[in-house]
C-alpha cells in the first residue's frame, strides 16, 4: 500500500487515517470540501505536476511545484564548503527532480523549519541517503517515522561548517531557522518569521491562515536569538526575501509588532 499524502497541507502519512492531524490543529485548516488523500506515485503518473529549480544565488536553489500543490511552499538547496542541505520539503519529488539534483551534486543532510513542511521526507531522504534533521520539540508531530529522522536538542544544532540552525519556537515549538555563514549572511527561515507584502519588513504569526498572533514576550524573545548572528539577506517559505540589512528587519519588524499588539503604536 502507498503512503498517503493529504491534498490540503501535503503530510505525508504511514497509516491510513480518515482525517488529517496536522490539518485538524488550529495552525492549519481541514479542507471545507472534506478530507482529500493521494499519493506521491499517483502525483507522478497524472503527469500534472512538476518541479522549478530557480538559482537564487551562489550556492542557493530554489524548487517549488508547480501547479501549487498543498501550502506551496519552497524548498532550499544550500551549498557551502561541498555540503549540500534540503532546507525543508516539499512533497513532489519525480525523476527529472531526482536526476537535476544528483547531477548537481545530490543532497547531504535534510532540515526542516517545522512540521507543515515536512511531507515527503522520508521519500527524499531515502532517495539521496541522507539524515533528516527536526528539533525534538516538534517531535510529536512526524506522521512517517524513519530511523534517517534525527532528533535535535537544545537551542542551536550545527550541521556542517557555516550551517547551523536555531531553534527559536513561535509558531511551533522546535520552530527552527538556518543560518548560511556566506559572505554577507543568509538566514533561511520557513514560517518562524515570515517576509511580509512590504519586504523590507517581517512578521510573526501562531496561525498564519487562521490569522492568530503570537504573544509579545515570544517575538521579543525571536528577535533577541536571531539578533547576535550576522545575516543581511532573509528568505521565507514561499520565494519572497528580504534582500538588504535584515537583521535589522527582523528588530524593527518586532518592535513595531509588539507596540501594535500592546496598544502602543496605533488607535482604532
Amino acid at each position: 500500500m502507498h503512503n498517503l499524502i493529504c491534498i490540503t497541507c501535503g503530510t505525508q502519512y504511514s497509516s491510513s487515517l480518515q482525517e488529517c492531524v496536522i490539518c485538524k490543529e488550529e495552525r492549519q485548516y481541514v479542507n471545507p470540501n472534506g478530507q482529500e488523500w493521494t499519493t506521491l506515485e499517483d502525483m507522478v503518473e497524472s503527469g500534472t505536476y512538476s518541479n522549478q529549480f530557480i538559482y537564487d544565488q551562489e550556492g542557493l536553489v530554489s524548487v517549488t511545484t508547480e501547479p501549487k500543490f498543498g501550502i506551496g511552499q519552497t524548498a532550499y538547496i544550500v551549498e557551502h564548503n561541498g555540503f549540500r542541505l534540503l532546507w525543508d520539503c516539499i512533497a513532489y519529488l519525480d525523476k527529472n527532480t531526482i536526476n537535476q539534483i544528483a547531477a548537481e551534486g545530490g543532497i547531504d543532510a535534510i532540515a526542516l523549519s517545522h512540521p507543515h513542511y515536512y511531507t515527503t521526507q522520508v521519500e527524499w531522504a531515502g532517495t539521496f541517503n541522507c539524515p533528516i534533521y527536526i528539533h525534538e520539540d516538534d517531535k510529536e508531530w512526524v506522521q512517517r517515522q524513519s530511523e534517517r529522522i534525527v532528533f535535535w536538542s537544545g537551542e542551536a544544532k550545527t550541521l556542517s561548517d557555516g550551517l547551523t540552525l536555531y531553534r527559536l519556537g513561535g509558531h511551533f515549538s522546535g520552530g527552527a531557522v538556518l543560518h548560511w555563514q556566506n559572505q554577507e549572511g543568509v538566514l533561511l527561515t520557513g514560517d518562524i518569521i515570515q517576509v511580509v507584502a512590504d519586504t523590507d519588513w517581517v512578521s510573526f504569526m501562531y496561525s498564519y491562515p487562521n490569522l492568530i498572533p503570537l504573544p509579545p514576550e515570544k517575538v521579543k524573545q525571536i528577535a533577541e536569538k536571531v539578533m547576535p548572528l550576522k545575516f543581511d539577506e532573509l528568505y521565507n517559505a514561499f520565494h519572497k526575501k528580504v534582500s538588504r540589512n535584515a537583521n535589522r528587519a527582523v528588530q524593527r519588524s518586532a518592535q513595531r509588532y509588539i507596540a501594535a499588539i500592546q496598544g502602543e503604536w496605533f488607535n482604532t
